[in-house]
């Protein structure tokens, strides 16, 4: 007897559920943000995509900004399980998508993103480049 085990991948422009968002963070190490804050920050985004395994979410990443000047790649997470199988470069081809339509409105937009430690050689390879090697300063936060 043979048996075949078939994944069916599904990436959708739909927000995730505040759980399933929080599923993920706590996966990938992020932590987890009440319900509430989860929820107003994810409608705040200007664009989403989910990665879902059947039913399952395993991926995440979205946009935010001002829609016109600035755009932030923000959130892009896969399932540890999931990882190496091209989900994080598929969601970033279609953030860059989206960057790239949005600056057919304004050809200087600028898009940023934070990358986690260890993980600049991946944004690199869709032509980020640091502040820094940019000659733009470093990037600072405000706790």
């Amino acid at each position: 007897m043979i048996l075949w085990e078939v994944f069916i991948i599904i990436f959708s422009e739909t927000l995730p559920t505040a759980e399933e968002f929080s599923s993920l963070t706590n996966a990938v190490g992020w932590g987890i943000d009440s319900k509430a804050v989860v929820e107003r920050a994810l409608n705040g985004s200007v664009y989403t995509v989910s990665v879902y395994d059947g039913d399952k979410i395993i991926g995440f990443g979205r946009l935010i900004g001002d829609r016109a000047m600035f755009l932030y790649i923000q959130d892009v997470m896969v399932l540890p399980e999931y990882q190496g199988r091209q989900m994080g470069t598929r969601i970033m081809e279609r953030l860059i998508d989206k960057i790239n339509k949005k600056k057919k409105f304004n050809p200087d937009l600028r898009a940023y993103l934070g990358a986690s430690k260890g993980k600049e050689g991946f944004y690199e390879r869709f032509g980020f480049v640091t502040r820094e090697s940019a000659g733009l300063g470093a990037g600072m936060v405000l706790f």
